[in-house]
């Protein structure tokens, strides 16, 4: 995809309160990190009062993945996770305007060595992730020290795509976005020794998954991971970051690739990433993104685990 580019039309009217907004937020990120923690598990508290639905998806997955906790410790884990939430707003606006220079003194990296080889090697790299709340800001983080191609869906708002792309692409001043479905344009990055970021621990609907255990419960798992790393000859990589608790920034670690991948069959494959997923998360449950319906598709006959959305 083409760099994004500046367009009169985004001067329309119609963009003038979302400027306005980008323009405050813009002012509030300047301040201190530590304030900015502070601020965003303000902001965490108040959209875990306000935000129904998604507070109830959070609390449902909690109790469908973390039985053996009592409800006051699920209850507590529940508002760190908006807590968490809250600061990955800030995270993201950090990310995009912050000086290089400034955000850079946050990263603490591990294991870089291992997406260096694979570029030395002219291999591709399939930098596996999942959806933490500190994503934004380690791929920022991590893309400083590597590129990183990424997976890119067009935002409905043009100006809020156009500032998105531009804040992201910034870190990587020769990375490439890549449509979510451009599937042909991935394996060609791939096959180039590019290292792309992708993250397979979301419910894509059951099409193109297999049903295979997340937390003792069947989930639509994606076997696009185990297509990519063999049609693009890609090592897997897999990749965490978490949000340090002593306010000094983040700790990112690039894992050494899975031995052995792609295995004898798509399930075991799915399997063993969804293995290496409910670990990492158990690690650092406070920041993960259980707001997403991620046991939403169901195995034919199974009932529903959440309720039905309230209008």
């Amino acid at each position: 995809m083409e760099r994004p580019r500046f367009r009169k039309a985004f001067l329309h009217p119609r963009f003038w309160a979302l400027w306005l907004g980008l323009g405050v937020l813009w002012l509030v990120v300047q301040l201190p990190y530590r304030v900015l923690l502070s601020l965003g598990r303000v902001l965490g508290a108040i959209m875990y009062r306000l935000a129904g639905e998604r507070r109830r998806v959070a609390e449902r997955n909690l109790e469908l993945c973390f039985a053996q906790l009592s409800i006051d410790e699920r209850q507590r884990l529940l508002k760190e996770n908006f807590a968490s939430t809250g600061i990955a707003f800030f995270e993201m606006a950090m990310s995009w305007w912050w000086p290089r220079a400034r955000l850079a003194r946050l990263a603490h990296i591990e294991g870089l060595e291992h997406l260096q080889a694979a570029q030395r090697d002219g291999q591709g790299a399939i930098l596996m992730a999942v959806h933490f709340t500190t994503l934004e800001i380690g791929a920022a983080l991590l893309g400083q020290a590597h590129t990183i191609d990424g997976m890119y869906r067009e935002h409905n708002n043009a100006v809020f795509d156009f500032i998105q792309r531009r804040g992201r692409e910034r870190h990587n001043l020769d990375a490439l976005a890549v449509e979510r479905e451009d599937v042909r344009g991935m394996l060609k990055l791939l096959r180039a020794g590019r290292a792309i970021w992708y993250a397979p621990d979301q419910d894509y609907g059951a099409k193109q998954s297999l049903f295979v255990p997340l937390f003792g419960i069947p989930a639509a798992t994606v076997t696009a991971t185990t297509k990519f790393a063999r049609l693009g000859k890609a090592r897997v990589i897999p990749f965490t970051q978490r949000r340090l608790a002593d306010g000094s920034g983040y700790r990112l670690v690039v894992h050494p690739p899975l031995e052995g991948f792609p295995g004898e069959s798509e399930e075991a494959d799915c399997l063993r990433i969804n293995q290496w997923v409910e670990g990492v998360s158990s690690e650092c449950p406070e920041q993960y993104l259980w707001a997403h319906r991620r046991f939403k598709s169901r195995p034919e006959g199974a009932a529903p685990l959440y309720d039905k959305r309230r209008r």
